[in-house]
């Protein structure tokens, strides 16, 4: 005699085993497919970021905030690309790791020299009445910030003056030539 109660239970356990496990297998490869995105995303950004195009707004940048000639800084191009890593970072969208390791040299040295020793970013949020001007940036470089504390640990070496540091990458921006 064919016990249809117990056939039924297994092909229920069976149906929700398949279920649970084809929910888990759809989750993971859409973890890695949003892992490959992001490297594929920041590898485009970092052959837009050595562009000749940005590579010129990088030495003009550069230049300008050696020179303290903050009046005649005319572009914002590199700002505004680092405003939207940031806000591609803070959705999620680029895995801030992947931004740190290929990006946390540049956007720490850029945002600690438009805050020094003037501060451009609280000018133009004070001049248009935008506190929100550039403020993925800021974000960015908070988390670029944290990234360094926790992959450096703390007993990571301090530089002993770290515009020093930012001002020998933006010497070296000012040498970059067009491609």
């Amino acid at each position: 005699m064919v016990d249809w109660f117990s056939i039924a239970v297994w092909t229920l356990v069976g149906t929700w085993v398949l279920l649970i496990g084809t929910i888990v297998l759809m989750y993971w490869q859409t973890r890695q497919n949003q892992h490959i995105n992001s490297a594929n995303a920041v590898m485009n950004l970092r052959e837009r970021f050595d562009s000749a195009r940005m590579r010129a707004a990088r030495r003009h940048l550069a230049d300008r905030l050696l020179r303290g000639a903050h009046q005649d800084i005319a572009s914002v191009e590199v700002v505004t690309f680092f405003e939207l890593m940031g806000t591609l970072t803070h959705r999620k969208v680029l895995h801030d790791d992947l931004v740190w390791e290929a990006f946390g040299s540049w956007i720490e040295a850029y945002y600690w020299s438009l805050r020094h020793p003037v501060d451009m970013i609280d000018q133009l949020r004070t001049n248009l009445h935008d506190p929100l001007i550039f403020h993925e940036f800021e974000w960015l470089h908070d988390r670029i910030l944290a990234l360094n504390r926790r992959h450096l640990g703390p007993q990571a070496p301090a530089s002993p003056r770290p515009e020093e540091d930012f001002q020998s990458l933006l010497r070296r921006e000012t040498a970059l030539e067009s491609i």
